[in-house]
């Protein structure tokens, strides 16, 4: 990230040459830097080649897909001169039929983000002021309103895009200062002037992958957090079960090889304090597998995001629109750029390794309730002793619900690519669905991250009933911060805003579940 520093302290992000890092996209998503078109004079120079070979292809009279043409299968469909001008309106106008729940503030701008890196490559025929209008949206906090529906994947993401063009044009509605408001008002109080759209500036904002390229962003950002979140779990439930930390030796891992899973060892290993800490009789020779083997499951997720950075990360600094604007070779090249295809694959694979963490601990949880596996502790947990415990029932309804929670996760990783289906008059006849696998794989991480918590709490009320003897590091740690907030159980009472309290923590960075580092 650039060093320079804003005047409200936050750092620059130089956008144009340099790639953007996932890192990157969330910062400027989340408000935690502030993007700057590069100044460079020679990067200026590459723009205005690119400007200058589209004029002249329009002053030439060449056919030009989505300036000279129609859009879609449309483009054999010649537009008259005169109405060249209009069409970067009439192509975001009727592509405003987005439906579904709208995109959060901080998924609006991962979006506007991406299509901010793409379109700075410089191979897009816009001007400097598009860019530039991009970044205003960005600093100001004034971020689309896009509806969560309507993306098939190709060619690209056509009618969420079109949501930024609109508001770039002073239509539609933004989240300003987390209110629901006019475009056209919320620009000109945060002082941006509304931009007259010229030829071809619509398509290279709509035509490209940038809705579900953002969206990946953050579903890999949350997927590392709750895999280090998974980890910590575990570590706790092998406190509290009585469990075998040597499954996590280091040589074990070793001699399976897999980074994720050598990666999952250590953080088991330093949450359990082992073997620094020695090692306490054990009540099973072995552990039942979701204990034992959650270096196993959790490292696929380690490794599965390992390999979907270098697709997110390319894709984020792609040139996804057509047709591309080549100064470097002097050409007009029409092709399929806009195929979110490596998106689909990349957040299809996240949704499979996220479900299957709810997975492992939705069987963790089950362990914890039921008094034949769960080491003495009481049946469900229940924090009643005597005669009045047969008339409470604990964590009976919460395992209920995870295993709800789990079974919706699990349900929605069918792939979505291979839902592909023949659209738009047999134009867009192959398409990626890379959207809807990115809005499943944010769905799979709102649902495991839920499961994740009432484990934790589950977790907590077994540390108290142990009265954490026995407990090391990260059950220790976790138990404390959950207890801030979260009485102990003690007798049969509503959890559902104790689950809400603690996914609250959970989300804004506050509980302590180790550092999620690859």
């Amino acid at each position: 990230m650039n060093a320079t520093v804003t005047s409200d302290g936050l750092p620059t992000l130089e956008v144009g040459p340099r790639p953007l890092s996932i890192e990157d996209v969330l910062a400027l998503a989340r408000g935690r830097a502030r993007p700057a078109v590069s100044t460079s004079a020679a990067y200026r120079a590459q723009l205005q080649a690119g400007l200058a070979l589209l004029r002249a292809a329009i002053d030439r009279g060449d056919a030009v897909y989505g300036v000279t043409t129609g859009f879609g299968d449309s483009c054999e469909v010649a537009v008259p001169r005169d109405e060249i001008a209009n069409l970067p309106f009439n192509l975001f106008r009727f592509h405003g039929c987005g439906t579904g729940a709208l995109f959060s503030e901080e998924e609006g701008a991962a979006i506007v983000a991406a299509r901010l890196a793409s379109l700075a490559r410089g191979f897009s025929g816009v001007r400097p002021e598009l860019l530039e209008g991009l970044c205003g949206l960005l600093t100001q906090r004034v971020i689309p309103c896009i509806p969560s529906e309507g993306s098939v994947g190709a060619s690209g993401d056509l009618t969420p895009l079109s949501y930024i063009a609109a508001c770039l044009a002073g239509e539609r509605e933004v989240y300003s200062n987390g209110v629901v408001t006019p475009a056209r008002e919320a620009l000109l109080k945060a002082s941006l002037t509304p931009l007259l759209l010229e030829p071809k500036e619509s398509l290279a904002i709509m035509n490209g992958t940038s809705a579900m390229t953002g969206l990946a962003c953050l579903a890999f950002d949350r997927a590392l957090r709750l895999s280090r979140f998974s980890a910590a779990l575990t570590a706790m439930a092998c406190d509290v079960l009585h469990g075998v930390p040597a499954h996590f030796h280091e040589r074990i891992a070793s001699l399976k090889a897999h980074p994720g899973q050598v990666t999952c060892s250590r953080w088991l290993r330093e949450d359990l304090q082992w073997p620094e800490i020695q090692e306490r009789e054990r009540d099973r020779l072995q552990d039942r597998y979701s204990l034992r083997c959650a270096p196993q499951v959790i490292g696929v997720a380690l490794d599965a995001l390992s390999f979907s950075r270098g697709l997110i990360e390319t894709e984020v600094n792609s040139v996804n629109d057509n047709p591309i604007l080549d100064w470097v070779t002097e050409s007009v090249l029409f092709g399929g750029n806009f195929y979110g295809g490596h998106i689909c694959f990349a957040m299809d694979g996240l949704k499979n390794v996220v479900a299957n963490l709810a997975d492992l601990l939705d069987r963790q949880l089950a362990l914890l309730c039921n008094p034949t596996t769960n080491a003495g502790l009481p049946a469900n947990l229940i924090g009643v002793s005597g005669p009045a415990s047969q008339a409470h029932f604990g964590f009976k309804a919460m395992q209920i619900t995870c295993s709800a929670l789990t079974a919706e996760a699990l349900k929605l990783t069918m792939p979505a690519s291979v839902f592909s289906r023949s659209t738009e008059n047999h134009n867009q006849d192959k398409v990626s669905m890379g959207t809807i696998a990115a809005r499943d794989c944010l769905r799979i991480l709102e649902l495991a991250e839920t499961v994740a918590v009432v484990h934790l709490l589950a977790l907590s009320q077994a540390a108290d009933l142990r009265d954490l003897r026995n407990c090391h590091l990260r059950t220790r740690a976790l138990h404390g911060s959950v207890r801030g907030h979260v009485p102990r159980h003690t007798a049969d009472r509503r959890m559902d805003g104790d689950i809400a309290a603690i996914l609250k923590l959970y989300r804004h960075g506050e509980l302590p579940i180790g550092e999620a580092v690859l």
